[in-house]
C-alpha cells in the first residue's frame, strides 16, 4: 500500500523531526495461568434475557485469548465468542467453566 494512503488524516507538518505516528500498538504480553486473575461472571443484559456466561480480566495477547475461549465452548459443548477481552460463552457454564481453569493452572480463579 502505498505510505501516503496510510497517512489519510495528516495534513501538513511544520516539524522537520515529526515522525508520523501509524497507530500501532504492541501487544500485552500474556502473563502465565497461575498469575491470571480471571472472573467467571453469569450475565443476561443485552442479550435478550438469554443467559451468558462470561470469563473477564485475561492479560495477554488477543490470539491466547482466542485460543482459551474456543478451549471453553468445546470444554462446555456451546457457542460463544470473544470481544472486546472477554470471552462470552452461551449459558449458564459458571461451575464447569470455572473447575476447567482451576484444572489448566488458572488458579486465581474466581466465581462471581
Amino acid at each position: 500500500m502505498a505510505d501516503w494512503k496510510e497517512r489519510l488524516g495528516m495534513v501538513y507538518s511544520t516539524n522537520p523531526d515529526f515522525a508520523y505516528d501509524y497507530g500501532e500498538e504492541q501487544e500485552e504480553a500474556t502473563l502465565d495461568p497461575a498469575k491470571q486473575k480471571l472472573r467467571v461472571w453469569r450475565d443476561t443484559k443485552g442479550r435478550g434475557g438469554k443467559v451468558a456466561t462470561i470469563v473477564r480480566d485475561f492479560v495477554g495477547s488477543t490470539d491466547d485469548l482466542h485460543n482459551l475461549g474456543r478451549l471453553l465452548k468445546q470444554a462446555c459443548g456451546v457457542g460463544g465468542s470473544v470481544k472486546d477481552g472477554e470471552i462470552i460463552i452461551q449459558g449458564d457454564h459458571r461451575d464447569r467453566i470455572t473447575a476447567l481453569l482451576l484444572q489448566k493452572g488458572y488458579s486465581q480463579t474466581k466465581k462471581v
